[in-house]
């Protein structure tokens, strides 16, 4: 597979948006997992939000250059996966299908190229939708789009497009969304050499309800085992987070959601352990 390549439409604005949404939460969770040297990995996880309560249960199995993903959860829902790299150069192939729902079923393909990456998505069913993205550029800069087509109504349901420059300690998007009803602006900044603080901004527009929300975040490694990130939005909404890795690969996570411009109101609080034995 090409990693020299400008990456896939969806990865544009990826490491601002992981600066301002990743690890975030204000439910109580809980996640064991293990890995074998036979490629066998399996994970549980249950979460507790409010009165309610699920778990999922999942398992991975590696064998040279194909992939399978089975999840289970309280719902009765079996969600399966597979992935096949290099049937063809630089090529993938994904499989997915959730049961009981026998209509959920969906092959996709990627294709990445030195300057040029292509998707195409198919549903499974007797009224499908076609998804579809291209990127063509370098890995510093890249223009990109997507599309979403239903067969039977002959429409496009959504369609994309922007631009997306990266450097090593910088970086911005642009992406014009909602068949161009909506724009979303980002860009982040590693402010020292040791890249251990990133500082990000994010404007997205609403043209139809002349709408705007600017978000700010930032996170920052205080050490090799422990990362604080904070964001706030015009909207008066703050939200932290401290991350600390107890030993190698577990970690827990305390999140807060406050509201700057309500302050009588009860804070959220969220709690994540992740023990990978």
């Amino acid at each position: 597979m090409s990693s020299r390549g400008p990456g896939l439409f969806s990865d544009f604005g990826k490491k601002a948006s992981d600066v301002l949404t990743k690890d975030y939460s204000t439910e109580q969770k809980f996640s064991l997992s293990s890995e074998s040297d036979a490629g066998v990995a399996i994970a549980s996880s249950l979460a507790k939000k409010g009165g309610f309560s699920a778990g999922v249960v999942a398992a991975q199995y590696k064998y040279k250059k194909s992939t399978v993903d089975v999840k289970v959860d309280t719902e009765s829902s079996i969600a399966t996966s597979i992935t096949v790299t290099d049937i063809l150069p630089s090529m993938k192939t994904i499989a997915t299908c959730r049961f009981p729902d026998y209509n959920s079923g969906k092959i996709g393909v990627q294709y990445f190229h030195e300057h040029a990456s292509f998707t195409t998505a198919v549903d499974l069913n007797k009224s499908p939708n076609v998804d579809i993205s291209a990127t063509i550029g370098t890995p510093f800069i890249a223009f990109g789009t997507e599309a979403s087509y239903k067969v039977d109504s002959r429409s496009f349901t959504t369609y994309n497009a922007g631009v997306s420059l990266t450097k090593p300690n910088y970086g911005a998007s642009v992406i014009l969304a909602d068949k161009g009803d909506a724009v979303k602006a980002t860009y982040f900044h590693q402010w020292d050499q040791e890249k251990r603080g990133v500082a990000v901004a994010e404007i997205a527009r609403k043209f139809s309800t002349n709408v705007n929300i600017l978000t700010v975040g930032a996170s920052y490694a205080i050490d090799p085992h422990t990362l604080v990130k904070a964001k706030l939005n015009n909207r008066g909404n703050l939200d932290t987070l401290v991350q600390h890795e107890l030993a190698s690969k577990s970690f827990l996570i305390l999140s807060g959601s406050f509201d700057t411009l309500a302050m009588d109101k009860q804070p959220r609080f969220g709690l994540a352990l992740s023990l990978k034995p």
